[in-house]
C-alpha cells in the first residue's frame, strides 16, 4: 500500500493562519503587560525562562537547540537573566566547561503569575465564543500540534520528544 499523496499547499490558508497566530500572541502579550510592576522581559527571555523552569538543570547548548537559537544568543540571554536575578547558572559536575541553568524563585513566581493571567485572559475570551467555535478550537489542537512538529522538523530537529505534562509534545511548546 502506498502512502496518500498530501494535498498541495494553500498559500492563502498558510498566510492567514500565520498572521492570526502572530496577532493573537502580540495581543495576549500586550494585555498581560498592562499594569505590570516588574520590568518587562523580552519574548526570548521569557521563552528561555519557561524552558529552564520546566527543565531545571538544562545546559545552555540544549536550551539553544530547543529554542532554535545560536548558543551565543542563548548565552547572552542567560547573562541578562542572571543579572536580573531570574536565572542561576551552575557548573556541570560532569563537564566543568558546561553550565547548568536553574530558574530562581522569583522567576518561578513571575512565570506562574504570568501563566495564571494568560490562562484567565484567554480562557475568558474563549468562554465568550459560541459553543461550536469552542468545539472547533478544541478539535484543532491536534492539527496545531502537527503544524508545530512540522515546523520543528524543518528546522532540522525531529520534535520527537515524549509527551510531557499537560499534553505537550516537547519542552518547546508553550
Amino acid at each position: 500500500m502506498s502512502a496518500a499523496t498530501p494535498d498541495p499547499p494553500d498559500p492563502a490558508l498558510g498566510e492567514e493562519f500565520s498572521t492570526l497566530l502572530v496577532g493573537i500572541q502580540r495581543l495576549v502579550r500586550r494585555r498581560l503587560r498592562e499594569g505590570l510592576a516588574e520590568p518587562r522581559l523580552r519574548g526570548a527571555q521569557v521563552e528561555l525562562l519557561r524552558l529552564v523552569a520546566d527543565f531545571p538543570g538544562l545546559r545552555v547548548s540544549d536550551a539553544a537547540a530547543e529554542l532554535c537559537l545560536a548558543a551565543n544568543s542563548v548565552s547572552t540571554l542567560v547573562n541578562q537573566l542572571v543579572g536580573l536575578g531570574l536565572l542561576r547558572r551552575e557548573v556541570d559536575p560532569a563537564d566543568r566547561r558546561a553550565a547548568l541553568l536553574y530558574a530562581t524563585g522569583e522567576a518561578v513566581e513571575r512565570l506562574a503569575a504570568w501563566r495564571a493571567r494568560r490562562e484567565a485572559l484567554v480562557g475568558e475570551v474563549v468562554a465568550g465564543l459560541p459553543a461550536d467555535h469552542r468545539a472547533a478550537l478544541a478539535a484543532a489542537l491536534p492539527a496545531l500540534r502537527g503544524v508545530a512538529t512540522g515546523l520543528r522538523e524543518r528546522a532540522g530537529e525531529p520534535g520527537t520528544a515524549a509527551p510531557a505534562a499537560g499534553g505537550r509534545t516537547g519542552p518547546w511548546q508553550p
